[in-house]
C-alpha cells in the first residue's frame, strides 16, 4: 500500500495577500482556483516538488458561522497549527522569504537535532518555518 499526503490547508484572512506570499516567497504557482458562495479555495503547488499542494480558504469559507468565528479567533491569536517547509538551500530561501516582507520570527541557526531552520509569520499571522536537514 502506497499513501502521500494530497494537499494541506491552510486558513488566511486574506486569499490574494496569502497567494502573493506563498508565490513570491516560496516559489509555489496557482493550480487551481474555485469560488462558491462567496469564498474561495485556492490551491497552491510546486513543479520542482510534486505533491506539495496547499490549500487557501478563509475561515467562514464552508464552515457555520460559529466554526468560523472560532477559526477566526484561533487564526487572530497565531496559535493554529504551523506549516513546515523543507529546502536544499535555507539561507537563501530565508533571504527570499525576508525580501518578501514577511516577518521574521528566527533566522537561520542550527538546532540541537540536526537541523538548520528558520521562521517566519504569514501575511495571517501563520507560523511558516522552513528547515534544511
Amino acid at each position: 500500500m502506497t499513501i502521500s499526503l494530497q494537499y494541506c490547508n491552510i486558513t488566511v484572512n486574506d486569499v490574494d495577500e496569502a497567494i502573493a506570499f506563498y508565490g513570491a516567497a516560496l516559489g509555489l504557482q496557482v493550480r487551481n482556483d474555485v469560488a462558491n458562495g462567496g469564498f474561495r479555495w485556492v490551491t497552491l503547488g510546486s513543479d520542482a516538488q510534486p505533491g506539495l499542494d496547499i490549500v487557501l480558504s478563509a475561515p467562514h469559507a464552508g464552515r457555520s458561522q460559529a466554526d468560523g468565528d472560532a477559526l477566526q479567533e484561533l487564526l487572530t491569536k497565531g496559535v493554529l497549527p504551523m506549516l513546515v517547509f523543507r529546502a536544499d538551500d535555507l539561507d537563501a530561501t530565508f533571504e527570499t522569504v525576508r525580501a518578501s516582507g514577511a516577518e521574521v520570527l528566527q533566522e537561520p541557526m542550527d538546532m540541537g537535532w540536526g537541523a538548520r531552520d528558520c521562521a517566519f509569520r504569514d501575511p495571517s499571522g501563520n507560523m511558516v518555518r522552513i528547515s534544511q536537514a
